[in-house]
Formats: C-alpha cells, structure tokens, sequence
C-alpha cells in the first residue's frame, strides 16, 4: 500500500481526499499546517507528499525548502490555487516535483500520485547519513566537516549509497548508476568501490561503506550493522 502525507490547512478538502485515498487503497496521514508537517515527515516515511502552497505558521515553499535543504527525498506534489507560470516555477525551485492546480478531480490526484511514487526526487540539495553530507548544490562531500575528494565514478556511487542508506544496494544497480546498461568488466566495480572506501573511510575511525554479502554494499553505522556485513 502505498502511503502519503497531506499537509492541507482546508479540513473538508483534507477529510475528502484522505478518504477517497483510503478508498484506492493508499494510506493518507493527515497535518493542517507547515510545522506539524513537517514534524510527521521526520517521523515517517512517505512515498509521496501532499503539499498546500497556502499554510498558516510555514507555507508550503517554505515546508518543501526545509525538507530539501536537509536531504529528503520524498516526491512532492503541490496542491494549488495559482496556476500562473511564475508561481509553478517559484514552486520548482523551492523543490517541488509535480503540481495539481485546485480545484483538481481526485481520479487525477490518484495517477499523478502513482507516478510520483515509483521515483525520488532529484530535488534533494543535501543528501546526509551519519557525519557524511553530500551537497548536491555546491558538489562537495564531507565527513565530520572534513572535505572529501572523490572522483566522478566515486561521486556517483556515493550519491546512490546515500539515497539508500541504511538499505543496501545491489551490485548490479550501482553500475547501472554509473555506466546504465553497459558495465565494463567485472572488476571495475570493485575497483572504484577500493577507491571510495579510501575516501570516506580510511582517514577515520569509523567504517561506514560496507559489504552486504551476496548482494552489494550500503552505508551503515556499526548500529545499523548485522553479521553479514563486513
């Protein structure tokens, strides 16, 4: 089932989309404004978000600049009375994916929410786990505040590590990322993977690439660790 957030301050609206969501079949979480918003998505994880440009306390370009300054992810679909081209691309830059003027048919709601959920955002400007932060704005990666040099190979494998962690990701996705439908050689992966396992973790006491046995590699802090990684 898939599930979403809907940050909506209009209660009749809210109360009919939360129920015809329910109705198809995807769990809908309700909040009224900005700051209980964006309580919930620190809380949960979301496959969509339901976004209202006019909120009270934060509005909605505000609530979309927090979530991407600090790395989420989560497709957002803006839900809105302005339909001028100034308004949808101040709503692109704040991060926004997708957007549905109001008032819109809940038919069409549930397609463009099926089709946001099977992507990420690109919109993210911060991707973070643990003390490494990835800023996709200024294209640096540091650890504890230490700059990273990577080389673009590395950046890439980084930057799909991140989006998963602490999930792991499979050998043959990570050289989709990097080379699509073409990988060189068999040892190429393991190569570059020496190289970014040097960067990220040989000048510090902690380990934070590692290898999931039988499957691939993922970014993981000795709490998230189990046997089979090494």
């Amino acid at each position: 089932m898939l599930s979403t957030l809907l940050i909506e301050d209009d209660l009749d609206l809210a109360g009919t989309v939360v129920q015809y969501l329910d109705i198809e079949d995807i769990r809908c979480d309700h909040a009224s404004n900005g700051p209980a918003g964006l309580t919930l998505m620190e809380a949960g994880s979301y496959d969509v978000l339901l976004l209202d440009l006019n909120l009270p306390r934060m509005d909605g370009l505000g609530v979309c600049e927090r979530l991407r300054t600090r790395g989420d992810d989560t497709p957002v679909l803006m839900l809105t009375a302005r339909d001028t081209l100034d308004d949808k691309l101040e709503g692109f830059r704040a991060g926004t994916d997708d957007y549905l003027v109001k008032p819109f048919e809940l038919q069409e709601l549930v397609a463009r929410i099926h089709a946001l959920a099977h992507r990420r955002s690109g919109q993210a400007r911060q991707l973070r786990y643990a003390d490494l932060v990835m800023n996709l704005s200024e294209h640096t990666v540091t650890r504890a505040g230490r700059t990273l040099r990577l080389s673009p190979t590395g950046w890439r494998l980084l930057e799909t590590l991140l989006r998963a962690a602490p999930a792991a990701v499979s050998r043959r996705a990570l050289e989709e990322a990097v080379w699509g439908d073409e990988p060189p050689d068999s040892n190429s992966l393991k190569v570059h993977l020496h190289n970014l396992r040097r960067a990220v973790d040989a000048p510090f006491a902690t380990a934070l690439v590692h290898t999931v046995s039988g499957y691939g590699f993922a970014l993981r802090t000795p709490a998230d660790e189990t046997p089979d990684q090494s």
